[in-house]
């Protein structure tokens, strides 16, 4: 199958989830970067889960991107299961557990300070990957090779 012949994997949902993770990712840094360099030693549980989140969602965006790899497909499913992990334990801790977290995180309350995205997305990219798995590329014959 030659490029052009190749269905695209950046479109409709896929691109809307990738913008998503990528405003997150941007959302997650400034917060925990500010975070950071402010208050660090108010929070600093709190704020290192936060820049673990920015990393995650990075992470994720660049995957998703080049999900077309199988490489970049099998680290966009670990990076999406460890963000759907993370929301889940740190928010349980938030409830069980609240004198470790003085101050929200990203993942904090199952992502109620970004309107529960951080608990919703994890869900779509999973879909996302189950259902836009990468083609697998047919091997070329070994006199297509020599001619060419």
């Amino acid at each position: 199958m030659t490029a052009s012949a190749r269905p695209r994997r950046m479109t409709g949902i896929g691109r809307v989830l990738v913008i998503v993770y990528g405003i997150m990712a941007l959302a997650a840094t400034g917060r925990s970067f500010v975070q950071i360099v402010q208050r660090y030693d108010e929070a600093p549980l709190a704020y290192t889960l936060s820049a673990l989140a920015a990393v995650v969602y990075i992470v994720a965006t660049l995957a998703l991107v080049f999900a077309g790899s199988r490489r970049w497909y099998a680290v966009a499913w670990v990076a999406i299961v460890f963000e759907l992990v993370g929301v889940l334990v740190v928010s349980t801790l938030t409830f069980v557990l609240p004198e470790l977290f003085a101050h929200q995180t990203v993942w904090s309350w199952f992502g109620l300070g970004y309107l529960f995205v951080p608990l919703l997305l994890p869900f779509f990219g999973l879909w996302w990957l189950i259902t836009h798995r990468p083609v697998a590329t047919e091997p070329v014959p070994q006199a297509a090779a020599v001619a060419s």
